[in-house]
């Protein structure tokens, strides 16, 4: 670290301490990039990987019923696709790997553990890792063995040995951490800083009877991020934002609980600090969206989750005076199965194990649904239910607009074109709305009149 950075870390604090009542007890560490400025940075998102330790279930039916009634994560699988991930990992050496929360199946602590240890195979590759925690992380009241027919309550982490657990993976390490939430500053290098923020809300998870899905930034933590912002400027680093919850609503009819509360005030911090790009998971969709004031856009890029189809991962590629390369890629279970002499069928074809499992849990979701709204006959809740399962298929993996009109001309495509409106009519119909066709990959230019300026 050159002396004039030192220099203004030192008249930063100064100032902040100036401000009185702006952040409470902003801390300072030593600033420590490793990967010097004007070099490419590749980064590999990661988001709810939802590691379900395999010492909290056995083949009973109260795990066989927990995981034939959710939502297509692959939760008996969890080990195996994050151990395939590693691999791909290890093969394409990203500089960084980040994990946007929802880390752990229901918070089990055993879980926790075992992931931590995956994480550190990935530090031992020279691969920087950084985490924050999702809905599903901390004091989560759901959190269960499974065993014959028998669900037993056990352990959750506090957000206190969250940050233990993970201090290698950012918490250690922090140049700021916000004396409000679990979330810090991140800088891995001199170009690019890392605002890792915690927008899950667990504070009173203790006495609920599961989980706060929602998401929120407090006014304290707001406060927190623009110092964090100033700092940034003043060593010419541009902020990624990352965080569970949306930024962005990345649907008009599914928003509630999965953007955070109050996210006009959030845009508004993140984009006075110069953040053009925050990095998201909770909702499982590939979706990117945007949003523009003032000649201003800030993205929200959703990553999919890893262990629900398509079981893929995002990647960011940041090139100095260009900008910044988004793209997802698969899972290569194959692979990974290969080299480990793996026999079992489903992960040696798990694309295609993965989306008939994915399909047939979207296809009892919305015959259920179907059920309830009782204005259909049984073959046409089936047709339109078959339709809404593929269609699925292409939306939670990016898909949207023309790319999915192959639905067009399916029986329960045409029961819905000619249904009164409901939810699930409404749902399908926004698909073909959408702000991108190909949720898939993305590039932002860097507006080089600004970094001329610096």
């Amino acid at each position: 670290m050159n002396i004039k950075k030192i220099f203004l870390i030192l008249m930063s604090l100064i100032l902040m301490a100036g401000l009185i009542g702006c952040v409470e007890n902003f801390t300072c560490g030593v600033l420590n990039c490793q990967i010097k400025s004007g070099n490419e940075i590749s980064i590999f998102i990661a988001t709810d990987p939802h590691h379900l330790s395999k010492k909290t279930y056995d083949d009973g039916k109260a795990f066989e019923t927990f995981l034939t009634t959710g939502d297509g994560k692959l939760l008996h699988y969890s080990e195996e696709i994050i151990d395939a991930f590693i691999m791909d990992v290890k093969n394409k050496e990203p500089d960084i790997v980040i994990f946007p929360g929802d880390l752990t199946g229901n918070g089990e602590k055993e879980s926790h553990l075992e992931f931590a240890e995956k994480l550190k195979t990935i530090r031992k590759l020279g691969t920087h890792v950084f985490v924050i925690p999702g809905n599903h992380d901390i004091e989560n009241p759901w959190a269960r063995n499974y065993t014959g027919d028998q669900l037993t309550k056990i352990d959750s982490i506090t957000s206190e040995e969250f940050a233990e657990i993970y201090a290698p993976y950012g918490y250690k390490d922090a140049l700021s951490r916000d004396p409000n939430s679990l979330s810090y500053l991140a800088t891995p290098s001199e170009d690019i800083w890392l605002l890792m923020l915690d927008s899950a809300k667990y504070n009173r998870n203790k006495v609920r009877d599961g989980p706060e899905m929602g998401g929120a930034l407090s006014s304290k933590t707001l406060n927190w991020v623009e110092q964090c912002g100033e700092l940034a400027e003043e060593n010419n680093a541009k902020l990624i934002a990352v965080m569970h919850h949306s930024l962005l609503d990345h649907s008009d009819l599914i928003n509630e609980d999965y953007t955070i509360e109050d996210n006009d005030k959030a845009i508004k911090t993140l984009q006075d600090c110069g953040v053009e790009i925050v990095l998201t998971g909770h909702i499982h969709l590939q979706d990117i969206k945007s949003y523009n004031e003032d000649d201003k856009t800030i993205y929200d890029i959703a990553t999919s989750c890893l262990i629900a189809y398509p079981n893929q991962y995002g990647s960011l590629r940041f090139v100095p005076n260009k900008g910044y390369y988004y793209r997802t890629n698969r899972v290569n279970m194959s692979s990974w199965a290969k080299e480990n002499n793996i026999s079992d069928k489903n992960l040696i074809n798990l694309q295609e194990y993965s989306r008939v499992f994915f399909q047939k849990r979207s296809y009892d979701k919305y015959y259920d649904s179907l059920l309830e709204i009782s204005k259909y006959s049984d073959t046409e809740m089936k047709a339109i239910s078959e339709t809404i399962s593929i269609l699925n298929l292409g939306y939670f993996g990016g898909f949207r607009n023309d790319s999915l009109h192959h639905i067009f001309n399916t029986e329960g495509f045409k029961l819905l074109q000619d249904s009164a409106p409901n939810s699930i009519r409404d749902y399908a119909l926004s698909m073909f709305n959408d702000e991108k066709t190909d949720n898939n990959k993305l590039f932002i230019p860097i507006n080089l009149n600004e970094t001329e300026s610096k």
